[in-house]
């Protein structure tokens, strides 16, 4: 058994007999963070790389990563082959390619029955999508997909007190992603941002599939309800290029409550600014990502409230699981990785471990949610295109 505790919807999450193996496909800036994420939940070694399709880099890269010569492959099929054989083989993979590679890397190691954890969006196409959603279906394997932002300890929070009711009934939903790192005329020139623009790899859209739909994606899981239908403009405000830098829409959730989200990526000044604020017909609530550690909750009429990330002091005791550090010394986007990787790891273990879960004790962004992703950013091209609101 790798899980050694019991399982306690109150408590925190079990303690491991051993590290899980973790492979990586990509190697770029993400993957370091994921992997420097993962080693930090003291849940994960990695063990195997598809670090580069140059085989003479692969090695290289490898040998920085800490891998083993013959652990080090030149492609991900080779990896998931290789890997599926070995008694010691990977029980999971994170795949941080670009966006275009994501349904072939992911689909060959659901076949070698590989758990996967994967850079979001999670396909280019619809249709890559679903067919991923059926072979998870299918298999029952387990795999995430990196909304991380939905990882943050307040984040959590935020979707108990929408869940509590403590906000009434919902009657508007904003949301914005603020960014400013592509303003300067050279800022596409960078190999990492040259594919983000390049529709034969990025797909149809930049702006929108990169930082659009992890704002989509935090409105929708702190109020619990589905985004139904958009009505969105692509724009160009920095330097021409292929693919749009900026977006702005109006949403409509389920129940007809009404929104908007705004992101950017030429808004001087704003790094990582993901904002949420959430009305209902009682108070309203907001987290701004900048300020992570805060949430900021007000019940009309009653004097507003700043929650703090931290043990006691409100937080609920599923949060906690989530606080490695104590009150005012701050955690950010590091924490918020290794918490997916936290939750990932248990997952992973308890399917190995033949064990059910209860119903919401794990809340990582799922396959699910990732085919939700791919159609919310479909229903934006669609939308830009024939600028009429388009059903989700």
């Amino acid at each position: 058994m790798i899980l050694r505790d019991p399982i306690d919807i109150n408590g925190p999450f079990p303690r491991q007999s051993r590290r899980l193996r973790l492979g990586v496909v990509g190697g770029g800036r993400i993957a370091q963070t994921q992997a420097m994420a993962a080693r930090l939940t003291d849940r994960w070694d990695v063990v195997a790389g598809a670090l580069s399709s140059d085989p003479e880099r692969t090695f290289e890269r490898a040998a920085d990563w800490h891998i083993d010569p013959d652990r080090a492959y030149s492609s991900f099929q080779q990896m998931a082959e290789k890997e599926e054989q070995r008694d010691d083989g990977i029980d999971a993979v994170m795949i941080t390619t670009p966006n275009n590679m994501h349904y072939p890397a992911a689909k060959t190691f659901l076949d070698a029955g590989i758990d996967v954890i994967c850079d979001k969006p999670l396909t280019n196409k619809v249709e890559e999508a679903s067919l991923l959603g059926d072979a998870v279906g299918e298999s029952g394997q387990v795999f995430a997909v990196c909304y991380t932002m939905s990882c943050y300890p307040m984040i959590r929070q935020a979707q108990e007190i929408v869940a509590s009711g403590v906000l009434g009934r919902i009657n508007q939903i904003h949301v914005e992603f603020m960014q400013d790192w592509m303003t300067p005329p050279d800022a596409g020139d960078a190999s990492h941002v040259k594919w983000r623009l390049d529709p034969a790899v990025s797909g149809p859209t930049s702006c929108v599939g990169d930082i659009g739909t992890h704002a989509a994606h935090l409105a929708q899981f702190v109020s619990g309800l589905t985004l139904r239908s958009v009505r969105a403009d692509f724009h160009v405000c920095g330097l021409p290029k292929p693919l749009e830098d900026t977006v702005f829409m109006m949403t409509e959730y389920e129940g007809g409550v009404p929104g908007t989200l705004l992101a950017t990526r030429q808004a001087p000044g704003n790094r990582g600014g993901l904002r949420l604020r959430i009305f209902g017909s009682l108070g309203g609530l907001e987290w701004d990502m900048e300020h992570a550690e805060q949430l900021y909750l007000n019940v009309f009429g009653e004097p507003d409230q700043t929650l703090s990330r931290g043990h006691g002091h409100g937080i609920s005791t599923q949060t906690e699981r989530f606080v490695r550090t104590g009150r005012g010394f701050p955690e950010g986007l590091i924490e918020a990785w290794a918490n997916l990787y936290t939750e990932f790891a248990v997952a992973v273990a308890a399917r190995r471990d033949q064990i059910e879960l209860p119903d919401a004790y794990l809340r990582y962004p799922n396959i699910d949610e990732g085919i939700d992703g791919v159609r919310f950013i479909d229903a934006c091209v669609r939308s830009n295109i024939s600028k009429n609101w388009v059903n989700l």
